[in-house]
């Protein structure tokens, strides 16, 4: 998943017609299971760092979180389905990350 400015995803996304998702995180495993199902949905996503994870973990470990997420990812810059929407990403993701 390559970073992309915001002002060309949301050019993206209004052209495209499709849903952009914002996704506040603050661990690892949160990171995965979004990633994952935007990855499903060939979804493009904005991952954003919690105020809660600014105050109590140090900013070089968030930032090596995001850091491998956009070098593993798949997700392309734009979205390949007018469908994929943030809930469908969300969704999914809630799916992943819940314990079984």
């Amino acid at each position: 998943m390559p970073l992309t400015h915001t002002n060309d995803l949301f050019a993206k996304a209004l052209k495209g017609k499709y849903a952009l998702g914002a996704f506040n995180v603050n661990n690892m495993e949160l990171i995965q299971a979004i990633v994952e199902a935007c990855e499903e949905e060939k979804a493009p996503l904005m991952l954003q760092i919690s105020k809660g994870a600014r105050q109590y973990a140090h900013p070089t470990y968030l930032k090596k979180l995001i850091e491998a997420a956009v070098s593993l990812s798949t997700i392309p810059s734009r979205s390949t389905s007018t469908t994929a929407t943030r809930s469908s990403c969300a969704k999914s993701a809630l799916t992943k990350a819940s314990p079984a």
